[in-house]
């Protein structure tokens, strides 16, 4: 079943569900770029795997505790000492792994474009500092730099969010690329959330033509192949941050999709 949305959904762009949206972005990003750059390049799907530990931002929400529920056992010493039984508390797994995407010539070898599409770690506290460090490390080589930011919450985070962008000024969800060759031009895709997701330019190394990534379409397979409209109840409202008008847009849109009723059918 498609999105009702005719771009992107904010209701995946709660954290519970951003993780597996995020998982398949990538993999379909990649999948949907690699007939294009054949043979010349390649496109690998590659990831930084941050150590969090209990004073930082990933912190789990939640800790499995239990207590043991035979006697632990004890050594046979010599004294009749017997040991108190400890609490055993389940640790969750500190490594975050952020994939994105590399584009890289065959023969060389060489990274050409990195293409990143943010999550809500990329956007506060540690994470967003290290992510803007990764940000001005790669402005200062050749490579081309891609970002997709599909959340409509957090500190922008971007390199658009140093251009004030007015055109359209109900945009919620922004695309830059900053090309190698030219950082003083940086390319804009400024969304609102009732437009669909625009047919992306990817650039590649000169002389070679740019290719071009149909972001709409990724994104509808990844809904479908997720079965993201058995998870989402339409009949509430998103759990994020909406603008006024864009709340009343998004309503006025599912009612007319038939996901929830209008007042005259409440009224009945």
């Amino acid at each position: 079943m498609p999105s009702p949305f005719p771009g992107m959904d904010p209701y995946l762009e709660v954290s519970r569900r951003w993780s597996d949206l995020h998982q398949r972005l990538i993999t379909y990003i990649s999948e949907y770029l690699q007939p294009q750059l054949r043979p010349k390049y390649i496109a690998r799907i590659e990831e930084r795997i941050q150590l969090a530990t209990f004073d930082q931002r990933y912190v789990p929400d939640v800790q499995l505790l239990h207590t043991m529920r035979e006697p632990a056992p004890t050594l046979e010493l010599t004294s009749s000492v017997v040991v108190d039984e400890p609490m055993l508390i389940t640790t969750l797994d500190e490594a975050v792994r952020e994939p994105f995407i590399e584009i890289v010539a065959r023969e060389s070898g060489d990274l050409v474009t990195v293409i990143e599409v943010l999550s809500p770690a990329n956007k506060v506290g540690k994470g967003r500092e290290e992510y803007l460090q990764k940000q001005d490390d790669l402005t200062a080589t050749e490579v081309n730099l891609v970002e997709i930011d599909l959340l409509g919450y957090g500190n922008e985070t971007v390199l658009a969010r140093k251009v004030g962008i007015v055109n359209p000024a109900d945009w919620r969800y922004l695309i830059d690329i900053s090309r190698g060759g030219r950082r003083n031009v940086l390319e804009v895709y400024a969304i609102p959330l009732r437009d669909r997701l625009p047919n992306c330019r990817i650039p590649l190394r000169p002389p070679d033509g740019d290719a071009v990534l149909d972001l709409t379409a990724v994104f509808n397979r990844c809904y479908d192949v997720g079965s993201y409209d058995l998870l989402i109840d339409y009949r509430k409202m998103p759990d994020v941050p909406l603008q006024e008008a864009e709340a009343d847009w998004l309503q006025k849109h599912l009612q007319e999709k038939g996901l929830i009723p209008t007042q005259q059918e409440q009224q009945q």
